[in-house]
């Protein structure tokens, strides 16, 4: 069995995002590939919110690492403001240096063959950088999305820094992985060099989450009784995923006489920033038409999910060579999906492969509102059509775990 170090941010039992099921499910599928890992991550203090429901799907006897880390904002924030050198490139830069130490002692006593970090937490890519530097060992750098876009991110002195990370992780790596075509296109063209140690390993959803909640098929109790529920589970971005012309929509079928009250809910399930969708509520008259809940279990969200009428995607233009990884939970699920992204992006591409054609564009009311309607004149056992079977079965996380064992490999491999 050859063994993994995995450096990753994003692990049981942070809460609150979906970026944790990548990390959790390649190391639960890892050993049936041929690959033991043991990962190398945060302790608990650095997460915002904590939860133990991802904890038992640990499997038993893989060794995790907890090295000290802080989170900038909330450790060393005096009435709201910390200095900015304590988050470049990231709030949880100070996790690099327990982190080192802790990964150079694994590679001494546990010798691993191959060292794998994962970003949207900038300093993973940071932590596997000087580790590989030191240890000599090959370095997969799993970037999931694009890291220094034009205008994100928004800071000169941050983007400065991610671009650095991602220029040593591109050129360093013995291969880099993307979660979208697009991101890996981009890429290629930035750094020709390493054109050919860019892949493609997208998102997935894990079908042993799912064991135990009934098919969207026999589920007959409806989220709210006699409306509609059009369902987006998750955090809710400002900008990425700005849902602005998604209320303008709302008000405009509400004044318009196309929705009335009771026909239609709008659920926004631990959406992050409810703050901005209260305020959009309040200005658009739309208190009867939306719910604000809190974070459930992540099984609880997964029924939810399937007992949805809808479920609502939401990705702007400046996301398009991102997809959201919700998207594949949501294709697992069985229900409509309304898709609110960029005809020309990614998600949209990803979304017509599972053979649905319900897409709008986000910043467009009108389009947002003729989608609805669509929705509405459906019914709760309506005509929109559904994810493909075939889709849906390519789409396991167990089949991107054998892509990623199968790069790992080729990591060992001599050049």
């Amino acid at each position: 069995m050859k063994r993994l170090l995995m450096v990753a941010y994003h692990f049981p039992p942070l809460a609150g995002s979906s970026g944790i099921q990548r990390t959790l499910r390649f190391v639960q599928h890892l050993k049936d590939f041929g690959w033991e890992p043991t990962v190398l991550t945060v302790h608990p203090r650095a997460y915002e919110r904590t939860s133990d429901d991802l904890m038992g799907e640990i499997p038993t006897g893989i060794p995790v690492e907890r090295a000290f880390a802080l989170d900038t904002a909330r450790h060393f924030s005096i009435r709201g403001r910390y200095p900015g050198f304590f988050a470049l490139p990231d709030r949880w830069i100070s996790w690099r240096f327990a982190a080192v130490s802790a990964g150079l002692r694994i590679i001494r006593d546990w010798k691993p063959q191959v060292i794998w970090s994962t970003y949207p937490i900038a300093t993973a890519h940071v932590i596997g950088d000087v580790l590989q530097r030191r240890s000599g060992l090959p370095w997969i750098a799993d970037f999931r999305d694009p890291m220094a876009q034009e205008g994100y991110p928004p800071d000169p002195q941050v983007w400065r820094s991610y671009q650095k990370i991602e220029e040593r992780a591109i050129l360093r790596s013995r291969f880099s992985t993307f979660t979208t075509p697009g991101a890996a296109r981009t890429y290629k063209v930035r750094y020709p060099d390493a054109a050919k140690r860019i892949v493609v390993l997208e998102n997935g959803y894990d079908e042993e989450s799912f064991a135990g909640v009934a098919d969207a098929s026999v589920i007959r109790v409806p989220l709210n009784s006699g409306s509609l529920t059009l369902l987006h589970s998750g955090i809710v971005y400002p900008s990425e995923r700005d849902p602005t012309q998604l209320f303008a929509a709302l008000r405009q079928m509400v004044e318009s006489g196309r929705l009335r009250q009771g026909k239609l809910k709008v659920r926004f399930r631990a959406p992050g920033h409810e703050d901005l969708l209260r305020t959009l509520t309040r200005a658009n008259g739309l208190d009867d038409f939306v719910e604000l809940l809190p974070p459930v279990s992540y099984r609880a969200a997964l029924e939810e999910m399937v007992r949805a009428d809808g479920l609502l995607l939401l990705q702007a233009a400046n996301c398009n060579e991102q997809i959201p990884a919700k998207l594949y939970e949501y294709t697992r699920a069985g229900r409509p999906i309304l898709a609110l992204t960029d005809p020309a992006g990614d998600t949209a591409a990803a979304v017509r492969e599972a053979g649905l054609n319900t897409i709008a564009r986000l910043d467009s009311a009108n389009e947002i509102a003729n989608l609805l309607a669509r929705f509405l004149d459906s019914g709760r056992d309506g005509a929109l059509p559904l994810p493909t079977p075939e889709y849906v079965e390519r789409a396991s996380r167990r089949g991107r775990t054998e892509a990623l064992a199968t790069l790992l490999d080729l990591a060992t491999t001599p050049q």
